[in-house]
């Protein structure tokens, strides 16, 4: 009998396992089955018509033309770090573009150019982001559900199909962006499955801390998602301190692995993307202005390259005077005029970051008009300065700067280096000593005008378009201004011996940190041009206005799809308030948990209590037996009738202590999707606001496009609030909603898909336009 109910339980358990190994292989083929139609829905969307329109759209100018770069070795300047630009210029090359279109302005045919390998590039990076978010979301639900309406939300706004059909950085910045939450997430779920130091778990740290690395080495912006990441880290880093199953041990091992894959790691590649952007980048071009002496000293083709100058700066000289605060421009004047009501009618003085011979000056004696003897320069010298080009003097006086009222206006004036007293100035070398001599290159100088006693200073401020833009320069009283030191870069005197200047080029680390600091004052310094269309982040969530990246007859418009952008908004308010429901639920639950134990320990302390009465209660009995032998039977029976209620109190303090534990194992099955969805939520409600609200306190100029890593977070967070909302309905009422949310979404993307696809004929304002009934908003422009 035995052994045939043995056979029959082992059995069982046979047909157990085998149900469940069949529901698990179920379950991954209909994850493959739905993985499999997000990524044919994605190819299908994103790669028609890729290659059209074939004229140049929007931002591809610039990032064309900086792979383009790329492929000559040709140096430039951009305000953000290099590697997807790099890879831009990569894909060019290995798709057979040679590097050779201007790439001059929007609209312009490429006309046979090989400009599709680049489109190519740049769309497979963003077509990638939607399969990755399925995974990311299904990974922190285990829903179905929920992954297919965060891929659906991405796959169907027409906005993410458009930023990722052309050569831009946006695709890439996306990639790497979502690569890295995806390799965050996986990093959780082998730690959290129990499986870390396993192969695996240190593939995906390494993938995490490469993928942080390569998106703040597109734009610096990838900053928020390396906070992000750094949140999570720290939680799980949290979570693990607190199981007292393990040893600290485990913390100090965790945090030290942790550390080598998601800081050092991700820093040491972001300086060795620098490295090969510094190396490729070596021959002289257009930017070099922007960056100091010794930095264009390494630069083949510059005048300054394996140069052999005087290394003295002597009276006669003709020389160029850079500002030596970083990014700052060359002295330079032309033939304009200050315009009327701007200070005096003279000659604009300006700096310039590009080379040309506006920027060239005669270095003349303050009292004499030629030079028959070498003098050197000194410290402590009276000067004047006169421009080789116009032939008049550098000037000052006291009228007001035209942008820096605080300042004093510095022109140019005189005819043939003929002036008067208020073009003598006064040179000064910072940090110098009596009878020091000026070097060229390296000492830093001050420009004090006698008169006055005010430095000459480039203010940082931008001229109007009569200024052509070029940055102000001023004369300070302060004369503690910071971008009042220049230096002497080009240098020419026939009397004077030359030196070799390589000796003083920088190295690999001094490069490094000269770029980012003018990288930052170059985003620093991006301000709305004259008519140009920003934004500002209020618009953004709510789809306000939109953003042409093809004008002429094959239009292309920049705009999310309202429907998905504005339900996006909706479900993240639906999830601020479940959140906080849940919160305020959960603060009064563990109120009640206290109260239920603080009651528990009152009843245990009255059940002590009642034992000490009882125990001396036995000794006075015992006293009592002694003394009374007559009553020994008696006194047994009350003992006997006295040990009941111990034992009957011991029962009752046990039971609760059961009975609440399979309540709440019983409440944790039920509620685990839900907390697990909440958790994903607010994770991904993180992710949004940090690539969302740092925006607000930018000064620099914002576009449309700079939501759009948020609005990838929000759309997660979209599938996973969907999810949370219809779990509690029945089965039929969830795939009815389901199946009526894509649909929509389907066709709302049908509807709007020209927008991306490229429209033509009339606008969206004449009535006979096929786009006139989408035009929901007046400020939208297509």
């Amino acid at each position: 009998m035995n052994k045939h109910n043995k056979s029959k339980t082992a059995a069982t358990k046979v047909e157990n396992i085998a149900k469940v190994e069949a529901k698990t292989m179920d379950a991954k083929l209909n994850w493959w089955l739905i993985f499999g139609v997000v990524v044919l829905l994605t190819l299908s969307t994103r790669f028609y018509k890729v290659t059209e329109p074939d004229h140049i759209c929007w931002d591809e100018t610039h990032f064309g033309k900086m792979g383009s770069w790329y492929i000559n070795r040709t140096f430039f300047f951009d305000v953000h770090p290099p590697l997807g630009k790099m890879l831009i210029g990569l894909s060019g090359y290995l798709t057979g573009y040679n590097g050779t279109y201007p790439f001059e302005k929007p609209g312009d045919k490429y006309n046979g150019t090989k400009y599709e390998g680049m489109r190519y590039f740049c769309t497979t990076l963003g077509a990638l982001i939607m399969p990755m978010a399925f995974d990311i979301v299904h990974d922190m639900t285990r829903s179905n559900v929920a992954a297919v309406i965060s891929a659906a939300y991405l796959i169907f706004d027409v906005g993410m199909l458009t930023l990722n059909q052309y050569i831009l950085l946006d695709p890439i910045l996306l990639f790497f962006m979502t690569a890295s939450v995806w390799g965050m997430v996986k990093v959780s779920k082998t730690t959290s499955n129990g499986a870390s130091y396993t192969f695996s778990w240190w593939l995906w740290l390494l993938f995490t801390g490469t993928m942080i690395s390569c998106t703040i080495s597109v734009k610096f912006v990838g900053l928020f998602v390396v906070l992000l990441v750094g949140l999570n880290t720290a939680n799980e880093l949290w979570i693990i301190l607190g199981d007292l199953r393990k040893p600290i041990l485990e913390t100090i091992k965790q945090i030290v692995c942790r550390a080598l894959t998601l800081i050092l790691w991700p820093i040491l590649l972001y300086m060795v993307f620098f490295y090969i952007h510094l190396t490729v980048l070596n021959h002289s071009g257009n930017g070099d202005g922007f960056y100091s002496s010794a930095f264009q000293s390494r630069l083949i083709g510059n005048n300054l390259y394996n140069a052999t100058l005087p290394r003295n700066v002597a009276y006669g000289a003709l020389v160029t005077i850079k500002n030596h605060k970083t990014g700052g421009g060359y002295l330079h004047s032309h033939f304009h005029l200050y315009p009327k009501g701007v200070g005096a009618r003279q000659q604009q003085i300006t700096t310039y970051t590009h080379k040309d011979d506006n920027n060239k000056w005669l270095l003349k004696p303050y009292n004499k008009e030629t030079v028959t003897d070498l003098k050197l320069l000194k410290n402590g010298d009276q000067i004047r300065l006169e421009h080789v080009a116009t032939k008049r003097n550098l000037h000052s006086h006291a009228e007001p700067a035209p942008v820096t009222k605080k300042h004093i206006q510095v022109t140019g004036y005189g005819d043939n280096g003929v002036g008067d007293a208020n073009d003598i100035w006064r040179v000064v070398i910072v940090g110098g000593k009596v009878n020091n001599t000026v070097k060229t290159v390296t000492t830093k100088v001050m420009f004090i005008h006698v008169l006055q006693n005010c430095a000459l200073t480039a203010s940082g401020k931008q001229l109007p378009k009569w200024g052509f833009e070029q940055q102000e320069v001023s004369c300070n009283p302060n004369l503690r201004d910071k971008y009042a030191y220049w230096n002497f870069e080009d240098n020419h005197h026939k009397k004077l011996p030359k030196v070799n200047f390589n000796v003083y080029a920088p190295g690999f680390f001094a490069r490094f940190i000269e770029s980012h600091a003018v990288m930052f004052q170059g985003n620093a310094g991006l301000k709305p041009k004259e008519g140009e269309i920003t934004s500002r982040p209020w618009q953004w969530p709510i789809n306000y206005r939109g953003q042409f990246f093809s004008g002429s007859v094959y239009r292309i418009y920049l705009l999310g799809n309202p429907i998905i952008w504005w339900s996006n908004l909706v479900f993240l308010a639906l999830f601020l308030i479940v959140f906080f429901v849940m919160a305020i639920k959960e603060r009064r639950m563990a109120g009640q948990r206290l109260l239920q134990e603080r009651l528990k320990q009152l009843q245990v302390e009255q059940r002590q209590n009642q034992k000490s009465k009882q125990d001396e209660q036995q000794q006075q009995q015992q006293q009592e037996e002694e003394q009374q032998e007559e009553l020994a039977n008696k006194q047994e029976k009350e003992n006997t009738f006295n040990e009941f209620p111990k034992g009957h109190v011991a029962c009752e303090a046990l039971e609760p202590d059961v009975d609440n534990s399979a309540v709440n194992n019983k409440n944790g099955n039920e509620n685990g999707s839900q907390r697990r969805s909440l958790k994903a939520a607010t994770w991904l409600f993180i992710g949004w606001a940090l690539h969302y609200f740092p925006f607000w306190g930018m000064g620099r100029v914002l576009y449309f496009h700079h939501y759009f890593p948020a609005l990838i977070f929000n759309s997660m967070l979209t599938g996973v609030m969907f999810n949370f909302l219809t779990g509690w309905l029945p089965r039929w009422l969830q795939h009815a909603l389901l199946g009526t949310l894509l649909s929509i979404l389907a066709y709302s993307f049908i509807l709007f898909s020209p927008l991306a696809y490229g429209m033509s004929g009339p606008t969206a304002n004449e009535p006979n336009s096929t786009m006139h009934g989408l035009k929901w908003l007046p400020t939208w422009e297509f």
